[in-house]
């Protein structure tokens, strides 16, 4: 697999795999199938794995551990902090303090069973605690040497400039996907100013740009989408109108939905990595795939004219979400 750096820092596969899925989220989860999911994708030169403490109250940095035994140092490996969640409610608090943020990397760095965490983020910004805080206390921890690069999650574009100010921020980690192109207007301009990698969540679009996901009824009854606005009677009709857009072009090219979604992406910048998130090795070999689809210049312009910024029927999340969004 084509690498691409992240923050001047690291250097993995331009395909990432988001690990969230196979602890919660998305209906029933086996951790069988999903160790043997990742570790098809090490076979596929997957090296960038993406997960956090929240994602099953730990359980996800429990799982990636066993995975990591005997290729540590053949991958890379993100975690986040500052989602406090009690398990299996969805509730939650935003401590980015800098006292939480020293507790919550000893506890990934004892999960994971790792001295280093590769690239650590901050997963939301709580506005009551300045960013300068959150981020000194992340620099300490690269000074300890138990983190090598520092990322932020969904902020806004100012906020990652006063990060960046007091240390070199790696990567921001915002949803991005022909679906949604909101870091387009502010936060990607601002990356590609100060050489911060994009790491792009759920690029396809939590299914929906896959054309898999025709009704909430075929969702399993734990899927946080049943209640995602997108998802929701008649935005899920009009999202659907605008997939078969990309559908289209997938049939002229001979591939998925999901593979262009992707190399659309890919498409947007050599500081763009995807990490599309599955517990199943079909779709990881699918959009692994996706990295041998190559779009003409002509292509990546119908698809943006196609699913222009806005073009979705729905916010990202409910509102209670949209507040962490953005900040």
């Amino acid at each position: 697999m084509k690498q691409r750096n992240i923050g001047g820092i690291l250097s993995v596969g331009e395909i990432g795999l988001g690990c969230m899925g196979m602890s919660e989220f998305y209906g029933p989860t086996d951790d069988s199938q999903s160790l043997a999911t990742l570790e098809r994708a090490f076979e596929l030169g997957v090296t960038h794995y993406d997960t956090a403490d929240m994602y099953g109250a730990g359980h996800n940095e429990s799982l990636l551990s066993r995975f990591l035994a005997g290729k540590r140092d053949r991958v890379a490996v993100a975690t986040k902090f500052g989602i406090v969640r009690r398990p299996g409610d969805y509730a939650r608090r935003i401590d980015t303090s800098a006292a939480y943020v020293a507790q919550a990397c000893d506890a990934s760095l004892k999960r994971l069973g790792v001295e280093t965490i590769d690239l650590y983020y901050a997963h939301r910004v709580n506005p009551d605690t300045p960013v300068e805080e959150t981020v000194g206390a992340m620099a300490d921890l690269v000074k300890a040497g138990k983190v090598r690069a520092l990322g932020l999650s969904e902020v806004s574009a100012a906020t990652l400039r006063r990060a960046h100010a007091v240390h070199p921020i790696a990567a921001v980690q915002s949803e991005y996907s022909l679906w949604t192109r909101d870091v387009e207007a502010a936060v990607l301009p601002a990356c590609r100013e100060l050489g911060v990698s994009l790491v792009a969540y759920a690029p396809l679009g939590r299914g929906m740009l896959t054309g898999t996901v025709t009704s909430r009824e075929q969702l399993a009854e734990n899927d946080f989408r049943r209640v995602a606005p997108r998802f929701a009677d008649g935005n899920l009709d009009r999202n659907m109108e605008l997939v078969e857009r990309v559908k289209a072009l997938a049939a002229q090219r001979g591939c998925t939905a999901g593979q262009i979604a992707l190399a659309w992406l890919l498409a947007q910048g050599p500081k763009i990595l995807p990490i599309p998130g599955t517990k199943r090795i079909k779709y990881l070999e699918e959009n692994v795939a996706a990295a041998a689809v190559t779009l003409t210049d002509a292509e990546v312009k119908a698809l943006g004219d196609a699913l222009p910024p806005g073009a979705a029927a729905g916010e990202r999340y409910t509102a209670e979400g949209m507040k962490g969004v953005n900040v």
